[in-house]
């Protein structure tokens, strides 16, 4: 089993960056595709980005593309979701996760493991 925790979360400015971070213990890390999702107050959870175990599959939400950047570092068994241009609709809890296979996958779909969440607030 992976064990997941971010960090980096924090209240930032509209149009400010911050770059989140989720460590990865248990399992090989290089062996997960990892996710990036987002929960904001009264909304379900939804998909943020993925990528595939190598970094070779990088899939986006329509409304962070060109904005956001999901990257591994499987060397230090991390994931990092660097967020620019930030909005105050990206205002929401942000959890990584751990699954098989890289995708635009539903909250709902298996996955291995779950980070404990890390808020993100944006000021308009």
């Amino acid at each position: 089993q992976v064990q997941l925790v971010e960090s980096g979360g924090g209240l930032v400015q509209a149009g400010g960056s911050l770059r989140l971070s989720c460590a990865a213990s248990g399992r090989t890390f290089s062996n997960y595709a990892m996710f990036w999702f987002r929960q904001a107050p009264g909304k379900e959870r939804e998909v943020v980005a993925s990528i595939s175990g190598r970094g070779g599959r990088i899939y986006y939400k329509d409304s962070v593309k060109g904005r956001f950047t999901i990257s591994r570092d499987n060397a230090k068994s991390t994931l990092y979701l660097r967020m620019n241009s930030l909005k105050s609709e990206d205002t929401a809890v942000y959890y990584c996760a751990a699954g098989r296979v890289a995708g635009l996958w539903s909250p709902g779909a298996e996955y291995d493991a779950w980070g404990q969440g890390t808020q993100v607030t944006v000021s308009s």
